[in-house]
């Protein structure tokens, strides 16, 4: 009788597990989804103050975003001042460049489908659990799940971290993601690369506008090397402040003129 209720007791606590799972699941795709369509529908245009610090390219500045590519000031390069002149110099060069600009472009829109695919994967990547709540934030607990098959090379890193997850309760917006690696990730045995365990990623963001939400910090250190795709070895700590919205046509050289007061 007692070995009958201990199987009914575990049918229950396993069953009870397995729907908060779904549920959790479920309200981390509802965010991934509204995050995907938020992203498609946002043509708004920004001025921040960025200071983007890396082991070899440290720079602070200024960035006013267009429709065209980012207008950027830069002040100081790994410690040094610039001059205004060649601050002016660097900006004419731009907005006077169309290649350049449609480098820029097309860089950024091959950043936000990386970021995009990334995004998808986490209802399906990963095993969740909500793990607290409060009136404006949930949060969601995840770990890697072993039926999950990665389709890149970046899934498989993604894949192989631990971390949380906090949405926004009133308009599902995830307003904080970050991880940790719980293992080596290893490419072709180690030959072609391999990242270590520990590494991590976190990423902080915030409503700068009714419904517009900014990434506003994002710290990554994920040390090793990968020859076949560099980028996704990085150590960078990002930090932008002082937000302010630009009209949604605002050209490059009013741009220009804008970011240049500042």
């Amino acid at each position: 009788m007692k070995k009958r209720k201990s199987l009914v007791l575990w049918l229950l606590f396993g069953c009870c597990s397995a729907l908060k799972a779904q549920d959790a699941r479920k309200m981390v795709e509802e965010a991934v989804n509204v995050e995907l369509a938020a992203d498609e529908a946002d043509h708004s245009c920004w001025i921040f103050h960025e200071v983007d610090r890396k082991p070899r390219n440290s720079v602070v500045q200024w960035v006013a975003q267009t429709p065209k590519g980012d207008v950027i000031r830069i002040l100081t390069r790994n410690g040094q001042a610039l001059p205004e002149s060649a601050q002016r110099r660097s900006i004419e060069a731009f907005i006077h460049d169309p290649n350049a600009q449609a480098r820029k472009r097309e860089a950024d829109q091959r950043d936000d489908k990386e970021a995009a695919d990334l995004l998808k994967l986490l209802p399906v990547a990963f095993v969740w659990t909500q793990t607290d709540k409060s009136d404006e934030m949930t949060t969601y607990h995840f770990k890697p799940d072993p039926r999950f098959r990665p389709p890149t090379r970046e899934a498989r890193v993604f894949s192989a971290m631990e971390g949380d997850m906090m949405v926004d309760n009133g308009q599902h917006r995830v307003a904080e993601l970050k991880g940790q690696l719980i293992h080596d990730v290893n490419f072709g045995y180690g030959l072609f690369g391999r990242l270590r365990r520990g590494g991590s990623f976190e990423v902080d963001r915030r409503e700068t506008a009714p419904r517009i939400w900014q990434i506003t910090e994002s710290h990554i250190h994920i040390e090793g090397h990968a020859l076949l795709f560099k980028t996704i070895s990085e150590v960078e700590d990002d930090e932008k402040t002082s937000f302010e919205r630009e009209p949604d046509d605002v050209s490059l050289q009013e741009a220009a003129e804008v970011v240049m007061k500042k």
